[in-house]
This record gives C-alpha cells, structure tokens and sequence, in this order.
C-alpha cells in the first residue's frame, strides 16, 4: 500500500476513535509530519486522500478541520446510452398530432435555445400505452428541419426521435441535457390531453448536441398527475 494511503487510514481511524472531534481541527501540518514520520509531501496527499471521502474540510491558510467521522457514501447511477435517460418502456407509442416547420420566434427562442429566426420542424404528438390507450404524456418535439422526413418512417411512433436521427443521418449524440420540473399544463397541452389549463403536470426537458456542441433536438413532455413513474436506482460506490 502507498505511504499516503496507509498515513491516511491511520489518520481516518484517529478521527472515527475520537481523537479529534467533529468541528475541531487537526495538528498543524509540522507537528503531523513530526508524529507520523512523514514527509509533507506524502501527510499532504493522505489530507487530499481524507477531504475526498468526506472527513476533513481543507483551505488555503487556515488549519484542517474535521467534518465527520464516517467516510461519506457515493451513489453513482451508470447509463449505457442516451435512451437510459429518461426514457419509456417499449411498449407505449408515440400519436403524432402536429407536424410542421416552424421559424423561432423571441419565445421560442428562449425555450429551445435556438436564434430568432431560425428554421426548425416542430412534432408534437401523445404517448400512449399499447394495451390499453392510456394517455401518458403530450411531447413537443423540435428538431432541425433537415430531419423532417424521420416523420414518414415506419419506426417513427415505436422509438426515440433521437434514435431515429443517429440512425438514418447519422448524427451521435455527444451530450444531453435533462431537466425536470413541475409546471401548469400550458392550455394547448392540456386540449390535446384532455385536461384543464393549469392541471399539474412533470415536465421534462431533454437537449441533445452532437460532437460539434450544435443543439439538434429539444423535447418538452408534459406529463400528467399521477400518469407516470420515473424509478432510478443508485448502487453505492463506497465498497459497504
């Protein structure tokens, strides 16, 4: 095991037997490397090594200072692809309602993210289950209009717009962006799904850039109280 390692177990193990309290601070750096036999160099590592489980609090000038005496637990949650975001089961589809290209006017504008005046062709569809026709969200979809044609394939209701993209023009995703809010039902959102203006909805908003950073497609998916369940699950990284 590196020196820094085992300085920084001996350390951790100082702080969890009560030698130095939560609040309080450590010895100065000097009388550390004094104790424990060690160079800054390695002590310095071993604090790094302390702060980065979560035990020790460290700023320029001022001494380290404990702030906990349990490593904290990381929780990490791993995607394979873009369609792991937020994505839904295979067995609803997509009702498209709306097709048309579209100029962004100053609202737009500050929605998709994209310049006033810019062209681009706007989907806007309902999500359904299969079996049973249950509405589970309204989508507005707007991508560049030279993806228009996607709308014609047969595939277009079953998947992804932007599995659709990445597979007939060969456009990849580089990154996405996911938000998720609570919001009204906007009025034209709610006609379509049969609900009042205003009801309450769980809005999500996802963008997708290529590997160029350009902005390709941005959803905005309404969806209803109580229609949908997003469940993700975390696995602890911390080895416990």
């Amino acid at each position: 095991m590196p020196l820094y390692k085992t300085l920084a177990n001996a350390l951790a193990q100082r702080i969890r037997d009560g030698d130095w309290l939560v609040g309080s601070c450590l010895p100065s750096e000097a009388a550390l490397c004094k104790s424990f036999k060690a160079s800054r160099h390695t002590l310095r590592h071993a604090l790094q090594t302390l702060e980065s489980d979560g035990l020790v609090l460290r700023r320029q000038g001022a001494p380290t200072q404990v702030i906990s005496r349990q490593k904290v637990r990381r929780f990490t949650q791993s995607f394979n692809s873009p369609i792991d975001i937020l994505s839904y089961p295979r067995n609803t589809y997509r009702e498209n309602v709306v097709e048309e290209f579209i100029e962004l006017d100053h609202s737009l504008s500050e929605m998709i993210g994209g310049a006033i005046g810019s062209s681009w062709y706007h989907i806007g569809g309902i999500r359904k289950q299969q079996d049973t026709e249950k509405v589970i969200a309204w989508t507005d979809i707007y991508i560049l209009p030279q993806f228009a044609s996607l709308t014609s394939d047969p595939e277009h209701s079953q998947i992804m717009v932007f599995e659709q993209i990445e597979k007939k023009y060969g456009t990849r995703i580089d990154r996405a962006e996911v938000d998720v809010y609570a919001a009204g039902a906007p009025l034209n959102t709610a006609k379509n799904i049969q609900l009042k203006s205003g009801d309450p909805c769980l809005v999500i908003v996802r963008r997708y850039f290529d590997d160029q950073d350009k902005l390709f497609e941005v959803t905005f998916t309404y969806h209803p109280e109580n229609n949908y369940i997003y469940k993700m699950e975390f696995k602890s990284g911390s080895g416990h």
